[in-house]
């Protein structure tokens, strides 16, 4: 009857080590998914007052190699800090200004022996999902400021640049354009898997 009680508890540990290590796994992919999103914010925050202002620029504002690739570099980083390795991001469009990045982890330490055979090799895996999304647009009637009907914007050229309008209009809020608002008034960044 010791024995059997003996067993059972241990047997309860390594589901309580099983589940410490997938929770370390989780809180990984969490901040990995969230750093990659925060980090492709950051970058692509100078580049929306001209998207705002082109038509389909929205479309393609995270569409630069560049950003996605700091992005997987924050997301590594932050697995890495959580004592996990990034096995994957896959960032995709996910609508018009609205970009998400699934990373998965795996832990870089295992469930550790136990009575239950083959923990000592079991890793934690986990996967999580993160979205940036724009949350601006023109004022209504165009370029703030002006008297004159809204004209539609032309596609600019390379020698020339459309007016920039005196604001945008962030979460309800009218917001100067010069200087632009911060990465966080621009764009909201959550979990959302």
């Amino acid at each position: 009857m010791v024995a059997g009680l003996l067993f059972l508890a241990f047997a309860f540990f390594a589901v309580g080590q099983a589940s410490a290590t997938r929770n370390g796994a989780q809180g990984a992919a969490d901040s990995a998914a969230l750093a990659a999103a925060q980090r492709a914010r950051e970058e692509v925050a100078p580049k929306v007052l001209a998207a705002l202002m082109t038509s389909g620029g929205l479309e393609t504002i995270f569409d630069d190699g560049v950003v996605l690739a700091d992005a997987h570099a924050e997301a590594a980083n932050f697995a890495a800090k959580n004592h996990a390795d990034l096995q994957t991001l896959d960032p995709r469009p996910d609508g018009v200004g609205r970009f998400t990045f699934k990373a998965i982890v795996k832990t870089q330490y295992t469930v550790g022996k136990s009575v239950i055979p083959g923990t000592e090799q079991d890793h934690g895996t986990a996967a999580a999902t993160a979205v940036v999304e724009l949350r601006c647009s023109l004022p209504p009637g165009g370029v703030a400021g002006s008297s004159q009907a809204p004209t539609p914007t032309p596609t600019p050229t390379p020698t020339s640049t459309p007016p920039s309008p005196g604001t945008i209009t962030c979460g309800g809020k009218d917001l100067p354009t010069d200087p632009m608002p911060a990465p966080e008034e621009l764009f909201t960044v959550k979990l959302v898997d």
